[in-house]
């Protein structure tokens, strides 16, 4: 299982310290954030209280029709357990409004990319209401392979466990005592039926995370394959999917035509 991410001792207290900078840095009132059931969110969520204090930190409950009313009401307990505030508004009048303006498309993936954008403009009116920044839950395994919606869940302030891959943030839920119904659903970003993250990457995150740890090490495809007795297709089909989601991770391009530039060298 060589690779294979361990949870750093300092990630914790680290990311509570992260959290308490950034929130104070703009004098905001604390965070909001979007509870969908999963463990990434339950995480998240957890270290902001600890962080920052229940009082301080709003989850926001975002279900369409096909959300299962049992899982809804699991979360909202969750939240409860934490003493947070908690607001549940459903998207689904919203998805219906804009797909009558676009009736002619049925694609599940265009839909899916729409519900998530949908769920992040909730999340702005919900936390510019409370002055509050929005915190994403999004983890280092999503970042890197681009499996996140752009300008939709990965539209946010603050992203405390994006340097937690997948693995580790099960470590770490584990470690907080969080519930395990949590720390077991399969993870999906529940953006149609029967939808896993997993299905869709076609490995799991504990192959997965061995084969984007090997190249965070700057190791070639072949070794990876090598150390983790993976198949060199998969090593190989890993690292494309990480090279052609760049700009997934980057601001987006402004040609240079002045002396200092936006996002090339203008420094903030």
């Amino acid at each position: 299982m060589r690779l294979l991410p361990r949870l750093p001792a300092h990630a914790v207290a680290t990311i509570h310290a992260f959290l308490r900078h950034h929130v104070a840095e703009t004098g905001g009132a604390g965070v909001v954030l979007g509870l969908s059931g999963g463990v990434d969110s339950a995480v998240t969520a957890r270290l902001c209280v600890d962080a920052l204090g229940s009082d301080r930190v709003t989850g926001v409950l975002l279900p369409d029709l096909a959300y299962p009313a049992a899982l809804l009401e699991e979360t909202r307990a969750f939240g409860a357990d934490l003493g947070i505030s908690l607001e549940t508004h459903s998207i689904e009048p919203a998805e219906a409004g804009l797909r009558s303006v676009f009736e002619g498309v049925d694609d599940a993936t265009t839909w899916g990319n729409a519900k998530a954008r949908l769920r992040m403009i909730a999340l702005y009116t919900v936390a510019r209401g409370r002055g509050r920044l929005v915190v994403g839950t999004g983890n280092k395994s999503e970042l890197l392979l681009g499996y996140f919606t752009k300008h939709g869940d990965g539209g946010v302030d603050l992203l405390p466990i994006g340097d937690l891959y997948k693995t580790e943030v099960w470590e770490l839920a584990e470690a907080l005592g969080l519930p395990e119904v949590v720390r077991t659903r399969a993870p999906t970003a529940g953006l149609w039926e029967g939808q896993t993250d997993e299905g869709e990457l076609g490995l799991p995150y504990r192959t997965i995370d061995r084969i984007l740890r090997g190249l965070e090490e700057l190791r070639d495809v072949e070794e990876i394959a090598e150390v983790t007795h993976l198949a060199l297709p998969s090593v190989v089909g890993i690292a494309e999917r990480v090279r052609a989601n760049r700009h997934k991770r980057r601001p987006p391009p402004v040609p240079k035509l002045s002396l200092r530039t936006v996002g090339i060298d203008w420094r903030d």
